[in-house]
């Protein structure tokens, strides 16, 4: 029992760590996965979205202690106790979320790595089933330090947590896991490959044959019985290839500039997702930088989810050189955290990605 609970310390202690700092490098992207979970349409709980960037970062900081006091044995009761109750939750949402397919990603690895539905609630079970060994064999977790010393690397962890969270927050994510990332080259992003796996789809087909109801299951041809047809249910046997990019489009006026802008040597675009929840102080400096790009040949643009009314108001108010143009909001939350942020693209692969209290850092060649 001592060696197994030894192995189950380490692994959910190791996990927790990794889990929660993948998570609080990026603890927007986080809070834009728990508005999911909070929408309408999933738990039903739309009063927590306004809470939802100060609930992912508690979330996982207490992840990441959590992790930490269980390796050095700091109050093992409460903290045993604790990664149960959080598995428990944790458990509950991702087969919620599997079970009637509500939430296609839990966001348990950031974007780091990507789980389903079903390989998260997997990961959650294996989770539950070491923390409950963990609750029997709790006398085996023994302290690594002495008291004042576990009291001491639990409060520089924590010191730690809040200094990365703010560094994150104020800047951009420190390691970049999307296919946004610098360096990445968006047209390039978005190419299905001739020989990626075709989505292959089956058809159960009801028909009413003599009286009887009969199910007949086709890969997608209308099957040839002689009978009155009822209807058909189709089943995703296998997902075909996503590219890493697939939903990026650049529209003005129902017009698609997505593939002139991408070949463009020198491309200059301000993201935001939505001007209702800018930091509009910002567009100042944005002002400074995007007038300065144009001087040196750069053609800019805006990008904005945001109606026509609220782009316009914004470059009347701000006085700027450049029109916006119409992307998917989640498209422009995935690409740039920063809101408002500019990029800097050279026939679509991104060279520079500032945050708006980093714009004076951009380079214009």
């Amino acid at each position: 029992m001592r060696y197994l609970v030894g192995f189950a310390r380490l692994f959910v202690g190791v996990l927790f760590i990794i889990s929660g700092l993948i998570k609080l490098n990026d603890p927007v992207g986080f809070s834009f996965k728990l508005e999911e979970y909070f929408s309408l349409s999933v738990l039903n709980l739309p009063f927590f979205e306004p809470y939802a960037l100060a609930i992912s970062i508690f979330v996982v900081v207490v992840e990441v202690l959590l992790g930490v006091a269980l390796l050095i044995g700091f109050q093992r009761r409460f903290t045993v106790w604790s990664l149960l109750a959080m598995i428990v939750f944790f458990t509950f949402l991702t087969f919620y979320s599997a079970y009637f397919n509500k939430v296609t990603d839990c966001g348990c690895f950031g974007d780091a790595v990507k789980l389903t539905p079903w390989e998260s609630f997997t990961k959650d079970v294996i989770l539950l089933v070491l923390i409950v060994v963990l609750v029997i064999g709790i006398r085996h977790i023994q302290p690594v330090f002495t008291r004042k010393a576990n009291w001491i690397v639990l409060g520089l962890s924590t010191l730690s947590c809040i200094l990365f969270c703010q560094y994150v927050l104020a800047h951009l994510p420190a390691k970049d896991f999307r296919p946004y990332k610098i360096g990445a080259n968006i047209r390039e992003g978005m190419i299905i490959p001739e020989d990626a796996p075709k989505p292959i789809q089956e058809f159960a087909w009801k028909f009413k044959v003599n009286g009887e109801e009969k199910i007949y299951v086709t890969n997608g041809a209308y099957p040839e019985v002689e009978g009155d047809f009822i209807g058909v249910d189709t089943k995703i046997v296998q997902e075909g290839y996503e590219p890493p990019i697939h939903d990026f489009t650049i529209e003005q006026d129902g017009i698609d500039h997505t593939d002139a802008m991408l070949l463009e040597p020198k491309l200059v675009m301000v993201i935001s997702y939505d001007l209702a929840k800018s930091e509009l102080d910002a567009f100042a400096e944005v002002k400074k930088a995007t007038d300065k790009a144009l001087e040196k040949g750069y053609k800019v643009i805006g990008m904005s989810a945001s109606g026509e009314g609220e782009t316009n108001a914004v470059v009347g108010e701000y006085d700027l050189g450049f029109d916006f143009y119409f992307s998917d909001m989640t498209t422009l939350k995935t690409i740039t955290r920063s809101n408002p942020s500019i990029l800097v693209l050279e026939k679509g692969t991104i060279l520079e990605k500032k945050h708006f209290n980093d714009l004076d850092e951009l380079k214009f060649n």
